[in-house]
């Protein structure tokens, strides 16, 4: 059922170890699925890093394969685990220990979109929950996990970018009077899901395009880069958070008239990404 799940673009030749993901900038949305809710369809399209798979689209261009879901996050979250299950909203699913994900409505099986607003009338059905899982959630990390092994055998290691957009106003209360909100976040948890030289060049590539960038707050990495990040055994996670405000209109959900020069800096971040990984490539064949 992948072609639910996702859209693969590979380049002509992996010419690097990174792989590319956008797990979040699905905009599929079921008929079904938005007739069961209580919101309009631009309220439940807040959740969404909507452009976000077009703004990292060149990567194939510079040897790196690039993963972006179709159905959208308020459908089902695959930056969270598959055992993240909401026993608020789920029907007949006895209550358990749960994180504050769960807690605030953000499992696998979203139950709020962002400011707390409730997508459903009411429970769902489990066997709704299980079919969204088998038919989007397990295809997409099934086909995302190939991607690393395959850069692995091909090169030694790993280098998966989640690529993700926030809110202007998740970090509007980031800085204060005498420090620059920034433009992008990236997130290692702490140094747990890559080693500190990946993500100084990842950084370095950001800055290089003239963009503001912080470390881990307050975004620091969800499911994927505590799953998939293992630096001990080269494979590292950087998960990337840009800013909304700088490509789109956020009300509207539509492209704002900086997207085309945002577009020209991921691009120039990208190359400078994808390199990092033919470097690994040469001092591994060497």
């Amino acid at each position: 059922m992948s072609e639910r799940a996702y859209q693969l673009t590979l380049p002509r030749v992996r010419k690097s170890s990174v792989v590319f993901a956008s797990p979040h900038s699905g905009s599929a949305y079921d008929a079904g699925f938005l007739a069961g809710s209580v919101l309009n369809e631009r309220s439940i399209r807040s959740s969404e890093d909507a452009f976000v798979d077009v703004l990292f689209n060149a990567a194939p261009r510079f040897g790196a394969p690039l993963l972006c879901a179709l159905a959208p996050r308020a459908f089902v979250d695959l930056n969270r685990s598959a055992d993240e299950l909401d026993p608020a909203l789920i029907a007949g699913m006895a209550k358990s220990t749960t994180n504050p994900r769960i807690s605030s409505g953000l499992g696998v099986i979203p139950r709020v979109v962002s400011n707390g607003r409730s997508i459903y009338r009411g429970k769902i059905a489990r066997r709704e929950v299980d079919k969204r899982l088998i038919e989007i959630w397990y295809p997409f990390h099934a086909r995302l996990q190939t991607l690393l092994n395959e850069a692995h055998e091909l090169f030694g290691e790993a280098i998966l970018v989640d690529c993700h957009s926030m809110p202007h106003e998740a970090i509007s209360a980031f800085s204060n009077s005498n420090a620059l909100r920034p433009d992008v976040v990236l997130g290692d948890r702490y140094g747990a899901a890559a080693k500190s030289e990946v993500v100084d060049l990842i950084e370095a590539a950001f800055e290089d395009a003239g963009l503001k960038v912080a470390r881990n707050v307050p975004f620091a990495g969800a499911f994927t880069a505590q799953h998939y990040g293992q630096p001990s055994r080269g494979q590292h996670v950087v998960q990337i958070e840009i800013d909304r405000s700088l490509y789109m209109d956020e009300e509207l959900i539509q492209p704002n008239e900086n997207f085309g020069e945002m577009k020209i800096l991921v691009t120039r971040v990208i190359s400078e990404i994808t390199a990092l990984g033919r470097k690994k490539m040469q001092l591994a064949a060497e």
